[in-house]
Formats: structure tokens, C-alpha cells, sequence
């Protein structure tokens, strides 16, 4: 569960947690725009310093932060390799020995890729570190009510989007309980090349969703103690409001990623 931040929740008392959910589900998905629409460097930079002065405004621990970078380095190690790496004769300004070499123009791909996916994680991971889930499936069912006039159970929806997200640290952390247990009657994890550590982990899918089988029958339990009835639209204590900061900061990442877009 540490090397995971995406689904977990850090309260703080910081201008990016007032934010309304919908400004920072919308933000995430400029980013994103952005991030597939560029194709050069100098706008990673930019947007990698818009998302450090949103993790400086959040009060939110860097370490928090990049957490969910650890948890998909072997993602960037393979991108990294599958683009640099060359088998057989080598291209023109390649260095290596043998029949393996590394090509400098594949590995400046590798490279491009390998820094988009840190920035999506790192832009993902703060909304929901900054955004209680509450908050979040609040904001997702104001922003799918339109699909409502075309039969979408857009609350269901929402409900069940906010469940999945919270159920990522809820795994990784049965899944740890259920190695130390495992290892302290004798199993090894850590012994062995990639097919036996593989193998020795078969034994932990078992307990592993059994517990999360019982975890959701102790959620649907007490959403029915709490009387919710699935396609009623529900009342809140605080209802969502966009406020000027609101729409200042939303409409100022939506530009900034546009001009980034368009530019580079």
C-alpha cells in the first residue's frame, strides 16, 4: 500500500483541496489532453512545472506524490527498453557490444513516452489525493448528468467509479497482509528468477479475493443500513457551487494546455 497514491486521500487545509471537484477533474483532463496532444519536450516542462506549483499549493507531501512513480517504474523500464533497444546489426550512431545496441533516437522515444506517463501519474494521483471520495463521486455525477436524459444511471455510475478507486490501496493492502502472514509460516517471495516468484505468488490470490469478497458484502451491507436505493437521486449536506476561484483556475489550465497544444 505505500507504493501506491492513486486512491488514497490526504485531508489538508490547502487552496487545491477547496477546490470544487469538478475544476480538478477537469484540470486532470486538460493535462491529459495536453500531454497526448504535444510532441516536444519543452511543453513536458511546462506542464511538469504547472503540476509542481499544484502540488506546492495542495500542502500534499512530494514523497505522497511520488508514489504512484514507483509503482509504475517497471511500466517505464520496459517503455524505455522496447524503444532504445536493438537486436542484431546496428543502426547508424548506435553504441553497445555484441549483437545488443542501444539506439540513441530510440532511446530519446523511450524517453518522450517514459515522461508522459510520469506526468499522467502524477497529475492523476494529486486528484485523488487532494479530493475525498465523497467529493469525487459528487463531482463525477454533476459532471454525467446530462447523460441522465438519455436513460444513464449516471449516480450508479458515479458510485461505482468512486468504489473501483478507492478498491486499488484496499488490494494493495490486503495483498500485503496476506505475504506477511504467508512469509512469517515460511514462504519466500524474493527467491527464485521472474517464473518462480510468479508461481510462489498463486497462493496469495486465493485469501486475496476471498477478503475482498467479504469487503464488499461489509460495504453493501452498510449502504443498505444507510437506506441507499440505486437510481434515487440523493440529497446532500453540502451542495456543489462553482465560485469565481473556481472558474479562474479551470479556465486558465484549460488555456494553458491549449496554447501548449497548439504551439508545441
Amino acid at each position: 500500500m505505500r507504493a501506491l497514491s492513486i486512491g488514497q486521500f490526504v485531508p489538508a487545509d490547502s487552496f487545491v483541496h477547496r477546490l470544487d471537484p469538478r475544476v480538478k477533474i477537469g484540470a486532470v483532463a486538460c493535462v491529459t489532453l495536453g500531454l497526448f496532444a504535444v510532441h516536444r519536450f519543452e511543453a513536458f516542462a511546462v506542464l511538469a512545472a504547472m503540476l509542481a506549483a499544484a502540488v506546492a499549493a495542495s500542502k500534499v507531501p512530494v514523497r505522497s506524490v511520488l508514489r504512484g512513480i514507483k509503482a509504475v517504474s517497471f511500466i517505464l523500464a520496459i517503455t524505455l527498453a522496447a524503444h532504445s533497444l536493438r537486436w542484431g546489426g546496428p543502426p547508424a550512431g548506435a553504441v553497445g557490444a555484441g549483437p545488443l545496441w542501444v539506439d540513441p533516437a530510440g532511446a530519446m522515444t523511450g524517453a518522450f513516452f517514459a515522461v508522459r506517463i510520469v506526468l499522467l501519474v502524477v497529475g492523476t494521483s494529486l486528484l485523488t489525493l487532494t479530493t475525498s471520495p465523497v467529493a469525487l463521486a459528487d463531482g463525477l455525477e454533476r459532471l454525467m448528468r446530462p447523460m441522465s436524459a438519455l436513460g444513464v444511471p449516471v449516480g450508479d455510475v458515479a458510485m461505482m467509479l468512486t468504489i473501483a478507486l478507492r478498491f486499488i490501496p484496499t488490494t494493495a493492502y490486503e495483498a500485503e497482509q496476506i505475504m506477511l502472514a504467508q512469509a512469517a509460516r515460511g514462504a519466500r517471495f524474493d527467491e527464485g528468477g521472474p517464473i518462480k516468484r510468479a508461481r510462489a505468488l498463486v497462493p496469495v490470490l486465493v485469501p486475496l479475493f476471498v477478503n475482498l469478497f467479504r469487503r464488499a458484502d461489509e460495504l453493501a451491507i452498510a449502504m443498505e443500513a444507510r437506506c441507499y436505493v440505486s437510481g434515487r437521486r440523493r440529497t446532500r449536506m453540502h451542495e456543489l457551487v462553482m465560485r469565481p476561484a473556481d472558474w479562474v483556475v479551470l479556465g486558465g489550465w484549460a488555456v494553458a494546455c491549449l496554447v501548449l497544444a497548439v504551439m508545441m
